[in-house]
């Protein structure tokens, strides 16, 4: 029987992190709520692939626009664009950033990986993060900072937002031979014989 409970998610640690000698932090943080590294590398992007992974349909550019100026709004900034060259705006720094040094590439599997790995990478902004999480322990930066020199904010990890945006992102960055398979002793306490179906289902990228 299959279960949609069980997922993949693209987990990357920004050139900031690196830098910053963070990945050990990071990883253990995932690896101690019990979810599972099924492939990881480090990878320099270029300027094609960066531009792959941030690329979105308009709808999708309307939408972190809106986002986006909400967020700022809420802090009493005024911007003065549509949503979607705010999007574009932000597509343009964070392909600049993500291609700035070497990145720690992850796919993580578990119950519900997608929601777990999103709340302990914490919000995008560290300054709207929940203490605890990743952004707001480890980073100090903000839009008001970053905003001034042109720049990405300083978030220090990439994490998928839903399994469609997983399953592209995942394939864009690794080879089917480059993720393996193999059982987790909380796998065996937690999950019942219908994950052996779902597991496969993964395995094969279906």
């Amino acid at each position: 029987m299959k279960t949609p409970l069980h997922e993949r998610s693209l987990v990357l640690v920004k050139p900031d992190g690196v830098q910053r000698a963070l990945v050990g932090d990071i990883i253990s943080r995932f690896e101690k709520k019990g979810l599972k590294i099924v492939g990881m590398k480090m990878v320099w992007a270029d300027a094609k692939l960066a531009e792959e992974h941030y690329d979105m349909p308009k709808e999708d550019k309307q939408a972190l626009g809106e986002r986006t100026i909400a967020a700022y709004e809420e802090k009493g900034k005024k911007i003065d664009k549509t949503p979607v060259e705010v999007a574009e705006d932000v597509q343009r720094r964070l392909i600049k950033y993500i291609t700035t040094g070497p990145v720690v590439a992850m796919v993580i599997e578990g119950a519900h990986s997608i929601a777990h790995i999103r709340k302990i990478r914490g919000h995008t902004n560290p300054l709207a993060a929940d203490v605890g999480t990743i952004t707001a322990d480890l980073t100090i930066d903000s839009y008001f900072i970053s905003d001034p020199d042109e720049r990405a904010i300083r978030n220090l990890v990439h994490a998928s937002g839903s399994p469609e945006e997983a399953k592209r992102e995942i394939d864009l960055w690794f080879k089917k031979d480059e993720l393996h398979d193999y059982d987790l002793a909380i796998e065996k306490v937690l999950y019942s014989k219908d994950w052996e179906a779902t597991r496969k289902d993964l395995v094969e990228g279906k």
